[in-house]
């Protein structure tokens, strides 16, 4: 089966999130991804997991979830011999990824400049929290502190409450995103110039980007958001654009739809008295409170039945377990498994984006610590005897399946 990105080798220096992410969604399609972690340990994020448990009782999920379709090889960065290597790679290779803080790998000799001193061709991506200059530079460049800062956690939670941080890592994932499209597109750059590049991406740009049209309306419209105290979904947005309860105790959200359709659809004609815009969003907690009483008496599936045959845009809200079994997902085939040779079988998530020649696919699990060291280094031209030297120094962990 051809796949998009055969033939492009990528030596991915980063862990955590943001670049396991990035680097993930491109072996989907077909990259041979070779995943550089630290000698002894591995990524930082194999030492992390949910609910103080681990998938098979040792593997982390946060890295099984970013990590599949990779091959590992595990190396002491600060050895001479080590450099040497990778630098030999680097001369057959077509990409770099990184995402340590700012300058910790050009201290090493694995900076832009060294790539491109042992091949011109190379595109190196670089991903920081912060960027690679400025005040904040020395700061850790974590998710949930990137959310505060650019202004996504305040604009979430209720206006009686405290700002909320969204329950997933969208800034990391926004920043893996945002690799794969600077990395696509240098590699098509090069394609019709011959010319490597530096790709600079970094957490907080990557999420003030995905805020354009709040700071677009905070920047031109003189005003400044306020979250309302009810279930309104946006402090931007007039009601009834929100969440609401039903009778049973499941949820359903409501976005932009006529007013009027809504109360009539509800039996409800007292809420006409709200119907205009300056009305619905300066009264949205009290039209809130006066929608969520009308759809408290209905059960979940019946409102959303009724809603959905007025056309009113709307869908249920689902915890993670109920999402991965409502009907839509399921059709769409989104939830899927792997064979891990440690954790057994691993139920993920699918790769989201659909093409009819070069469709995307799961083929390998995630690595152990350095699993494939030895293929690697073997088809890259070093003999067996320097492989040999390497594990035996301790500058080479090798985990065995």
């Amino acid at each position: 089966m051809n796949k998009a990105l055969e033939g492009v080798t990528i030596l991915d220096f980063s862990h955590l999130l943001q670049g396991p992410f990035a680097t993930q969604l491109l072996a989907d399609m077909g990259a041979n991804v070779i995943k550089i972690e630290r000698a002894g340990g591995g990524d930082m994020f194999r030492t992390m997991t949910f609910f103080a448990k681990w998938v098979g009782g040792s593997e982390s999920p946060n890295f099984l979830a970013w990590n599949r379709n990779k091959r590992s090889i595990a190396l002491n960065l600060k050895s001479r011999r080590v450099h040497e290597i990778i630098m030999e790679m680097a001369g057959k290779a077509d990409v770099v990824v990184q995402n340590f803080r700012p300058g910790v790998l050009a201290k090493l000799g694995y900076g832009y400049d060294d790539f491109k001193a042992v091949n011109p061709r190379i595109i190196y991506c670089s991903g920081s929290g912060y960027g690679e200059a400025g005040p904040y530079v020395d700061r850790p460049g974590q998710d949930m502190l990137i959310q505060g800062l650019a202004g996504l956690s305040a604009n979430t939670g209720r206006g009686d409450g405290p700002p909320i941080p969204a329950g997933a890592g969208l800034a990391d994932q926004i920043g893996a995103m945002n690799m794969v499209y600077g990395i696509l597109s240098a590699l098509y750059y090069r394609e019709r110039t011959g010319k490597g590049q530096k790709i600079e991406v970094n957490l907080l740009a990557g999420l003030l980007a995905h805020l354009g049209q709040e700071f677009v309306g905070v920047l031109n419209l003189g005003q400044d958001f306020v979250r309302p105290n009810s279930g309104i979904g946006h402090p931007g947005m007039q009601a009834p654009f929100g969440i609401y309860e039903t009778r049973d105790g499941g949820y359903v959200s409501i976005a932009m739809s006529p007013f009027k359709t809504l109360y009539d659809t509800l039996g409800a004609p007292q809420l006409a008295v709200y119907d205009d815009l300056e009305t619905l969003f300066k009264k949205r907690d009290e039209v809130w409170e006066k929608v969520n009483a009308e759809t408290r008496k209905f059960a979940k599936d019946e409102l959303l039945d009724k809603l959905l045959a007025a056309d009113i845009w709307c869908a249920g809200v689902n915890d993670i377990r109920q999402a991965s079994e409502d009907p839509q997902v399921r059709f769409m085939g989104m939830i899927t498994s792997y064979e891990h040779p440690r954790a057994g079988t691993v139920r993920v998530v699918a790769p989201a984006v659909k093409m009819s020649e070069t469709p995307a696919t799961i083929e390998r699990p995630a690595p152990l610590v350095g699993q494939h060291g030895r293929e690697i280094l073997a088809e890259f031209g070093l003999p067996a005897e320097a492989i040999a030297a390497l594990e035996a120094s301790g500058d080479m962990t090798v985990a065995e399946a």
